[in-house]
Parts: structure tokens; C-alpha cells; sequence
């Protein structure tokens, strides 16, 4: 099994592509420990010293790291653990752990508003981040104002305030005159 690597916009996340395919659908966020017993792998990732978050897509894996580790240090403990997991035979997912479509419901009277920002963030910015390590969701709509959940390697990312101002916000804007502002949301 030959693992790629791959650096992301985020200096502190790396996205390792192990050749195969990772979720079968939606992604799997994990910010902190807390929570990655839903995943064997994000386990086994979270238990090397020096991994801060770990982020599931449907053919990748990224991990971001504390800032005091550099990478030369986790990243063959990385490789070891990703190969060992494939290997292995064990799942990503634990049981009944679910995957995430990512977006918010929205139900109301900007739901066809709504519906259009959902469409255009699933053709053309997701599969954009995605390359990158990442995903952006649908969280929230409130006169004019679309509010995004950033994961993976654009959690945090030095420049996901640039991409989320003058890429995404002059998408949408351009495509729906209703939308005014693009913001961040930390779920």
C-alpha cells in the first residue's frame, strides 16, 4: 500500500491519500479526542502524540497537528498508523457512527433561498475544498447573512478568511442578489 501526501493551504494539516476510498459518502469531523471513539482510525490517529484534529473525506484523510510538533516528527507515525489501518481490515466507522451530509436543515421562508445556496456550495466550493483537505457546510441563513462551518484543513486555515470573503461571498452574490455576508460559524 503506497500512501500520498499532500500539503494543504493550512501549514498545520496534512492530507494523506491512502488510495482507496476513505467514507462511501459525507465526511467525518473530528476537532478534538473527544468524540473519535466513533472511529477506529481517528483512534488510532488521535493516540500519536502531537495530533490536534483529524477531518474523514471520501477519498482522503487530513490531520492537523499542535503547533509545537513539527512535521517531520509525526508525519512516519502518521503513515504507520493509516497503512496499519487499511491493513487491518477494520472499518473507518465504528458501527452505527454516521457521516456527515454536512449542511444544516433549513425550514422557513428562505427555504428556496436556502436551497440555492446549498446546490451551489456542493457544485462548485466543496469539491474546491475538498481538494484542498477540507469541507464547508451550510449552517444558517438570516437576512442576507450565510453562515458557514469550516472542517478539516480549512478549520483554522490562515487563509479561510480570504476564501470565504472574496471567493464564496462574491459567488453567492453574484448567483443570489438576497445573500449580503459570508461568516464563519465554530460549531
Amino acid at each position: 500500500m503506497f500512501i500520498q501526501t499532500e500539503s494543504t493551504p493550512n501549514p498545520a494539516t496534512l492530507k494523506f491519500l491512502p488510495g482507496q476510498t476513505v467514507l462511501e459518502t459525507g465526511t467525518a469531523d473530528f476537532p478534538s479526542p473527544e468524540g473519535a471513539d466513533a472511529s477506529p482510525l481517528a483512534t488510532r490517529l488521535f493516540a500519536i502524540k502531537g495530533v490536534a484534529a483529524v477531518f474523514f473525506g471520501t477519498d482522503f484523510v487530513t490531520v492537523t497537528k499542535e503547533d509545537a510538533v513539527e512535521w517531520d516528527h509525526i508525519k512516519p507515525a502518521l503513515l504507520g498508523a493509516i497503512m496499519e489501518h487499511f491493513q487491518s481490515g477494520q472499518p473507518v466507522m465504528a458501527g452505527a457512527a454516521s457521516v456527515s451530509s454536512g449542511h444544516a436543515e433549513h425550514d422557513g421562508p428562505d427555504s428556496e433561498i436556502v436551497g440555492q445556496i446549498k446546490e451551489l456550495l456542493d457544485t462548485r466550493v466543496r469539491p474546491a475544498v475538498a481538494q484542498d483537505g477540507g469541507d464547508i457546510t451550510f449552517h444558517g441563513f438570516d437576512r442576507g447573512v450565510v453562515y458557514l462551518h469550516m472542517q478539516g484543513a480549512c478549520a483554522g486555515c490562515p487563509s479561510s478568511t480570504l476564501t470565504l470573503k472574496m471567493g464564496i461571498e462574491n459567488l453567492l452574490r453574484h448567483y443570489i442578489p438576497e445573500v449580503t455576508e459570508v461568516r464563519p460559524v465554530a460549531v
